[in-house]
Parts: structure tokens; C-alpha cells; sequence
């Protein structure tokens, strides 16, 4: 898995003998990432039927059906693993960005608040699943001006500014708006933060 040979990988799961809810899970995790989601859906089943409980597998097919964009049942899987693991930073991202590729960017906003009051590093964390990134520009847009916002809170002004720069080249937002917003007060007079509002013209 480290290495991503995920097809390797399923084979020696396949190995253990039984096949514990954890190894299930890992399985699902590999065929995701093969583009395979029958199969991912089927081994995040046979975990969840070994151990209904389990916040990790939860998550998991909540990705899974969120990139199937069945929003319903993925909201209804990171609520659920929120639920037994209240302080899963990772759930509620994946929940929040599920709710921004819904064009409910307030509610997403809230929810990615909660991640980042968990953890303030949870979207530079690229060791575990993820949602992806949603589909259209004005989609990625949305979501890094709303991560902007949640790095400026989190005292990540480099982060910010990061994200900044993509939803302003993904036409989400433009300089007046980010002027308004006194969210980013904080980050005028960073010599970063004035080099991107030059970049845009006057």
C-alpha cells in the first residue's frame, strides 16, 4: 500500500486468515484508489458487517459514495462515523467538502470550522483517504476560498494565501470581495499577501 502497489496489496490481505474488519477496510481503501467501487463498496461492507462501529470504514464508503456523487448516503456516512468518533477531523472534512461540491458553501464552511478546530493541519494531511477535490472550476473555487478562510483561523497564513491565489484563478471570488471579507484582514501587509493582489491588477 506505502509503495502503491495496490493490487500486491489486496493479494496479501487476501493471505490472513480470517479476514479481520480492518483488513476488509484496507482492501476497500486499495480498490478505491484502482478506480474500482464495486469492489471497494463490497470490502467496506464485509468490515462494516464484522464491526458496524468502525469510524474508519464508515468514512471510507462515505468517500466512495461521494465520488459516485451519491451526496445523501456519503453525508449520511460521515454523520455516522462523526457519531462514534466525535473527534475525527478527517470525517468532517470529507463531510464539508462534500456539502461545498453541493454548492452548500455556508454549511460546508461551518463543518470544515469544526475540522480544523481538531486538527488546524487536516488539509495538508495526505496520508490518508480523501474526497476528491470537486469536479468543476467554480467548485474548486468555492473550496479554496472557504479553506482560506479556515487557515487564516487556524493562524495558517501561508495556507491562506495559497488558497487564495487557486479560488481567485478559478474565478470564484476577485479582489473586492476578498477586501470585504475581514477574515483577511489579518494577512494585509504580509508581503505574500500583497504580491498576490498586485499579480491581479489594479
Amino acid at each position: 500500500m506505502i509503495h502503491q502497489r495496490y493490487e500486491a496489496a489486496i493479494a496479501a490481505y487476501n493471505t490472513a486468515k480470517p479476514i479481520s474488519a480492518d483488513v476488509w477496510n484496507k482492501m476497500g481503501i486499495a480498490n478505491q484508489l484502482m478506480f474500482n467501487p464495486h469492489e471497494a463498496n463490497r470490502c467496506y461492507r464485509e468490515s462494516l458487517r464484522l464491526n458496524p462501529n468502525n469510524p474508519n470504514a464508515l468514512n471510507n464508503l462515505g468517500t466512495l459514495y461521494d465520488s459516485m456523487k451519491q451526496f445523501g448516503d456519503a453525508a449520511k456516512m460521515f454523520r455516522k462515523a462523526i457519531g462514534i468518533d466525535p473527534k475525527s477531523a478527517l470525517a468532517y472534512k470529507n463531510l464539508g467538502t462534500s456539502l461545498l461540491a453541493q454548492h452548500q458553501y455556508q454549511k460546508g464552511w461551518e463543518v470544515y470550522q469544526k475540522a480544523l478546530a481538531l486538527d488546524p493541519a487536516i488539509f495538508r494531511n495526505q496520508a490518508v483517504l480523501r474526497v476528491e477535490n470537486p469536479g468543476t472550476t467554480q467548485d474548486r473555487g468555492a473550496m479554496n476560498y472557504f479553506m482560506a478562510k479556515g487557515c487564516v483561523r487556524a493562524g495558517m497564513n501561508d495556507c491562506a494565501i495559497d488558497h487564495l491565489r487557486r479560488a481567485l484563478n478559478e474565478g470564484f471570488t476577485n479582489l473586492k470581495k476578498i477586501g470585504a471579507d475581514t477574515e483577511f484582514a489579518g494577512l494585509r501587509g504580509l508581503p505574500a499577501f500583497d504580491q498576490l493582489l498586485a499579480a491581479q491588477g489594479p
